[in-house]
């Protein structure tokens, strides 16, 4: 595993077991009660292929960087992601990541109560015990130094990363690291995308959280670049 996909204790976990879900470029490591891998896979194909047929009928739904009103016959995928795009005000494939994580998440719950789900260094999780998220944050000093305690009374939930110098995903901020907690991975992957995108430079930090929070649906924010950090909102962050 790359080391930007590293969270440590949380992928350590001896109560679950591990396995790997790949459709072309969707790859997901899983951690579940029992090995899932089978429906996991059916279920990325499943979304992927009606995705890919949505795209091909509506290329401007691939690479617009604004909200986009789908039509009301839309999959339910793309419905979620111009949702999740309109209230972070960002393109919908912002939220790609993210609704894979939540949409086999969903179909995964109803075969173990417990799930840690990785997909493009966005998590979704389930847990009936406390866990740690780590924050990687590339060359920053502040890299792998913190981490997001995962209360069990907030499960299902989604922590999303976007980072301007990390990666490959789109970013038109600076930050080494936007990390975003949310209910709802759509929502979260979108608005790690908004938030990053306005943190240019420290300065932009504290305007930056507190756009956060406006975005409905997000829990808290963490901003990370270089050796300045900030976060806002319900959320347990603490010391590795």
């Amino acid at each position: 595993m790359p080391e930007d996909r590293l969270y440590r204790e949380l992928f350590n976990a001896r109560d679950f077991e591990y396995f790997h879900a790949q459709v072309a470029q969707t790859d997901m490591f899983i951690g579940a009660k029992k090995n899932l891998q089978r429906l996991a896979i059916d279920s990325i194909t499943l979304e992927r292929h009606r995705l890919e047929l949505y795209i091909k009928k509506h290329p401007e739904f691939l690479i617009t960087l604004k909200p986009y009103n789908c039509e009301w016959d839309a999959p339910l995928i793309v419905k979620r992601m111009c949702r999740a795009a309109e209230l972070a005000g960002v393109g919908p494939m912002a939220a790609v990541a993210g609704a894979f994580s939540q949409i086999v998440g969903e179909t995964l719950l109803e075969h173990s109560d417990e799930l840690v789900i990785e997909n493009g260094g966005d998590i979704f999780i389930s847990t009936k015990h406390e866990r740690k998220v780590g924050i990687y944050a590339g060359k920053s000093p502040l890299s792998n130094k913190f981490a997001l305690r995962i209360k069990t009374n907030y499960t299902p939930i989604s922590v999303c990363t976007s980072s301007g110098t990390l990666g490959h995903s789109l970013s038109l901020g600076k930050s080494d690291a936007t990390v975003v907690v949310a209910n709802d991975a759509f929502i979260c992957d979108a608005a790690a995308t908004a938030v990053g995108n306005k943190v240019k430079e420290e300065e932009n930090v504290q305007e930056a959280l507190e756009y956060a929070l406006t975005i409905k649906g997000v829990i808290g924010c963490v901003v990370i670049i270089g050796d300045k950090i900030g976060f806002v909102g319900e959320i347990n962050l603490g010391r590795f």
